[in-house]
């Protein structure tokens, strides 16, 4: 009998789902005896390894996973005084039922790892969708010479509108309000519909479109004219909106022929199309006769707002293209696709690899709500174990992004190398990588939102484990890590459509005078001088905003990691150091290079860079503040929107408070003072209603004197202000590196109908309370004396 156990500094085992999550291993100890030959240690990858001595059987990565079980049910206690890996006498262990489970279980089986033989595992979409049996492959192909914006034209190559038109391809759409229920590998049972128009004959030059495959997203095809189509994409499913990005397949194509292709139901009223960024186009005869993949096409570019007065308003993209061939079979796409079944091949080929899987584990996170893995990456060298800081990186939470796949796989084929600079990582750190949050939205094509209708990437604070089960367990995963060891930087790989360039969105915690102010924006700087051709200091933000409070970045800030950051890849190219030319798919995945570089340099011994980093940054914001003013007494936060061009929705923020005060020149001093004294005013008047909602009767002031009696809400964590939100003060346990961390703020939920009667009942009321509290405070301060 043997007994994987989780290491003593893991208080609670962590939770599991009904769909078996989690990779800690429970084997046959339900007699609860333990023989004195078995002795077990904590791996540096957070795992329990046992020996026995009877077998002589290591028990811990890189093991064939289907040889053990999961134990998230029951939890062996020890007595007081008692070592847990060394006990004087055997002791069987209580079964204590884990929260949310009514009573203990059968131990259950790990999820089937990809192997390196046998087909992968078949992604499960939802009942609704229709999938085509074809395995849709594509190769990568790195372009001779870089491939520059396109020239802009006024001039839209489609002059008829889709009414006037033939429908050559359709799809039933989801019903509007329905919900996701079921999901099953291969899609719709039964036999596939014919969306397409069927050809009349050999000279009929109708294109055949198809998009029921994996990433795919077309809906609706109308032939306008002979070699004009308008395009209608699907919204992501279970919403009506967010359409961004588009995957489909174009078959019986006529060589040298211009065709028009517009599609006109694009939300979002800015895009990098109006920059001069080209469509994506993939020839299957040329992939197979030259090698040729993925590239740029298109002219008569066009980007507008549609003209069919609806709200919200819709978009339209208009392009020209020229097919090479003949009856070949081409796909369009807005970003290079990396789809699920891309990351499975992946890390099979990883898993089969005896040198990267040595120090590389891959084990399963969670399930998502359609039953797909969510594959979790624990990567460092054997030894170093607790004295090792983690990294924490993801990618994918929105699916329409998949330059930050690309990213991801090029940081894995460098940290996962034999390169000097991967081993000394190794040998630091231990990475811990989800590179796929949101595998069901990939799959089924989405743009931005998970099967649940929702953005995962707004649920890191407040969404449930049932509706974001990548998020939860991501979120409970570094709770864990936080207690056990130092978290030197979270970043979550991201795509932007409006801005070109890479560049980041940080967290400003630094408050005036404190020791630490600045040193959020030290990484970025280092990060664009190591890739000066594609990293943006300047389109770099920093101010926490109150719409992105669920964001991951910002959670995690909250947390406790200061490093904190969101990488942002454009889905455009880059405008820096005389480029102006699109990414390839190389260049993305050089990002992944260029941020182990980075991470080399942020933790140097020798703080030398580190400091001239920081002298360089606080020179910028000088700088940028203007003359005769000191920007100590400014939160750097205030000299910056929030993040200005974030790829959000666009309701987010208004247009006057998306405009960055660094862009105005000459104003820098008045807009920073103007926005402080804003600031200043806000924290008054929610320190006000915070307060009174406190106190069982509170009693405030208003201008003429006269007491204001105010509700005391009836449960205390449904009340106050701050939007919907409060910070409160939580402790985190203390780290290895750090045993008097500080308090971490983590935001609770509150109310905002209290809130709102409060400003109603006491309108400018904080002005005579500040007062009203000030002399309180005096008059208790001479009594003291």
């Amino acid at each position: 009998m043997w007994l994987l156990r989780r290491p003593a500094a893991q208080a609670v085992p962590e939770p599991y789902d009904s769909f078996m999550r989690g990779h800690l291993c429970y084997y046959g100890y339900f007699q609860g005896q333990k023989t004195a030959s078995q002795q077990s240690s904590v791996s540096p990858w957070g795992h329990t390894e046992c020996h026995c001595a009877d077998s002589g059987t290591q028990q811990g990565m890189g093991k064939d996973p289907s040889s053990r079980a999961v134990c998230s049910l029951l939890k062996p206690h020890h007595g007081a005084g008692s070592s847990p890996g060394r006990s004087a006498a055997p002791r069987a262990p209580q079964m204590v039922p884990l929260q949310g489970y009514e009573s203990p279980r059968e131990p259950r089986a790990l999820f089937a790892l990809p192997s390196a033989q046998g087909p992968l595992p078949a992604p499960r979409w939802p009942i609704e969708c229709e999938v085509i049996k074809e395995t849709i492959e594509h190769i990568e192909w790195i372009p001779p010479e870089p491939e520059p914006f396109c020239q802009l034209t006024d001039h839209p190559c489609l002059p008829t509108g889709e009414e006037q038109g033939t429908v050559v391809y359709q799809l039933n759409p989801v019903p509007s309000g329905s919900c996701f229920t079921r999901a099953r590998a291969g899609g719709a049972p039964g036999p596939l519909s014919s969306p397409a128009a069927a050809l009349e004959g050999s000279q009929d030059n109708t294109l055949l479109f198809e998009s029921r495959f994996e990433g795919g997203n077309l809906q609706k095809a109308v032939k306008v004219g002979p070699y004009e189509y308008v395009l209608t994409l699907r919204p992501d499913l279970y919403t009506a909106k967010h359409t961004q990005w588009f995957y489909f397949r174009v078959q019986n194509t006529r060589k040298d022929t211009a065709y028009c292709f517009t599609i006109a139901n694009l939300a979002k009223p800015k895009s990098l199309y109006g920059k001069g960024m080209c469509p994506l186009f993939y020839s299957q005869k040329d992939a197979q006769s030259h090698g040729i993949g993925w590239r740029r096409i298109g002219t008569d570019i066009r980007y507008s707002r549609g003209s069919s007065g609806e709200e919200p308003a819709a978009f339209r993209l208009s392009w020209s293209a020229r097919f090479p061939h003949d009856s070949d079979t081409c796909y369009f796409a807005h970003c290079y696709p990396y789809t699920y079944s891309d990351l499975q091949r992946y890390l099979r080929a990883v898993a089969a690899d005896p040198a990267r899987s040595r120090y590389c584990a891959v084990r399963v996170l969670c399930r998502s709500l359609a039953g797909n893995m969510v594959y979790v990456l624990t990567i460092t060298a054997p030894s170093g174990g607790a004295a090792k800081r983690a990294v924490v990186l993801s990618a994918r939470a929105h699916p329409g992004e998949s330059g930050g796949s690309w990213a991801m796989q090029g940081f894995l084929d460098f940290i996962l190398s034999a390169a000097p600079d991967a081993q000394l990582l190794r040998q630091l750190f231990v990475f811990k990588v989800v590179p796929m949050l949101n595998p069901d939205g990939v799959v089924v094509g989405n743009s931005r939102c998970s099967l649940a209708g929702r953005d995962p990437n707004r649920a890191y604070r407040t969404g449930s484990r049932g509706s974001f089960p990548a998020v939860w367990h991501l979120r409970a995963m570094v709770e864990r890590l936080l207690a056990e060891r130092e978290v030197a930087l979270y970043c979550d790989f991201h795509g932007h459509s409006r801005k070109n360039n890479v560049f980041m969105y940080g967290c400003d915690g630094g408050r005036d005078g404190s020791e630490t102010r600045l040193w959020e924006r030290v990484f970025p700087l280092m990060l664009s001088k190591n890739a000066p051709d594609k990293f943006s200091f300047s389109s770099c933000k920093f101010k926490v905003q109150k719409s992105k409070e669920g964001t991951g970045r910002v959670v995690m800030w909250r947390m406790g990691i200061a490093n904190s950051y969101t990488l942002e890849a454009a889905f455009g190219g880059s405008t820096l150091g005389g480029r102006n030319s699109h990414f390839t798919v190389e260049d993305l995945k050089s990002l992944g290079y260029h941020l182990c570089d980075t991470l080399l340099d942020f933790c140097d011994p020798n703080p030398a860079k580190f400091q001239r980093c920081l002298e360089e940054v606080g020179a910028l914001l000088r700088q940028r503040l203007g003359s005769g003013q000191s920007w100590s007494d400014v939160s750097t936060s205030e000299l910056e929107s929030s993040t200005s061009g974030s790829d959000s929705s666009v309701s987010d923020v208004s247009p006057e408070r998306r405009e960055s005060p660094w862009g105005q020149k000459g104003r820098g001093a008045s807009v920073a003072q103007s926005q402080l004294q804003l600031r200043r005013r806000k924290r008054l008047r929610s320190r006000r209603v915070r307060n009174a909602t406190r106190r069982p009767s509170a009693t405030q002031w208003s201008h003429g004197g006269d007491p204001v009696s105010v509700a005391q809400p009836t449960s205390a964590c449904h009340g106050g202000t701050r939007g919907a939100f409060s910070p409160t003060v939580v402790p985190r346990q203390p780290q290895p590196c750090s045993p008097t961390s500080p308090s971490v703020l983590v935001p609770t939920p509150r109310g905002r109908e209290e809130a709102e009667e409060l400003h109603r009942a006491v309108p400018g009321a904080h002005t005579a309370l500040r007062h009203h509290r000030t002399a309180a405070t005096a008059t208790r301060m001479e009594g003291r004396h």
